[in-house]
């Protein structure tokens, strides 16, 4: 198999994962309730300490550790959620609503740099609906404008949590991702 047609393939994988990510780890379809914050903050809780003692692989701790020095760095901010953001460039077109699709350019990476996925590479922006990608990036494209780019860092209870996705990202991981919010439609 050529490299171009399997970098293809890995992300035609990657941005079906990513739309898959709300059927992870609690999040919530369209019509469904959320689950209330009590119960989210148990569950987090369990899930964290079922991590440390039966995964030897994950790492939730450098996850943690990385997002706590993050957000003392100049330019970073934090949601209620816990995802921390950075503004690149702001735009000034419409700002997106939860039930829009977007179009957009993004490059994503792991804390130590692996490149996952990149629209960019492929030459071609993708398009997603906000409402079926992760919870990461349902929550910090909402806050972009048409013409803007951010740097978004993703904890993993806001990504793909103890499941993962693909070969590339492992259970647990915080993700970077860089996006750049062309249109909404």
């Amino acid at each position: 198999m050529k490299s171009s047609t399997l970098r293809r393939l890995c992300c035609a994988t990657f941005a079906a994962a990513l739309t898959l990510g709300p059927a992870f780890e609690g999040c919530s379809s369209p019509g469904e309730k959320p689950e209330s914050a009590e119960n989210a903050e148990n569950s987090k809780k369990s899930e964290t300490s079922k991590t440390a003692e039966s995964s030897p692989t994950a790492a939730p701790d450098k996850g943690e550790q990385f997002l706590a020095e993050n957000k003392t760095k100049e330019g970073v901010r934090t949601t209620a959620s816990g995802l921390q953001y950075k503004v690149l460039k702001e735009g000034s077109g419409k700002s997106p609503a939860v039930t829009d699709t977007v179009v957009c350019n993004y490059r994503g990476t792991l804390l130590n740099g692996t490149e996952f996925d990149s629209s960019y590479k492929r030459g071609e922006p993708a398009v997603f609906a906000l409402n079926h990608v992760i919870r990461g990036w349902t929550e910090g494209v909402q806050l972009m404008k048409e013409g803007s780019k951010y740097q978004f860092f993703i904890p993993s209870n806001l990504a793909y949590g103890s499941h993962g996705a693909g070969d590339l990202i492992g259970p647990y991981e915080t993700l970077i991702f860089e996006i750049e919010l062309i249109k909404v439609k």
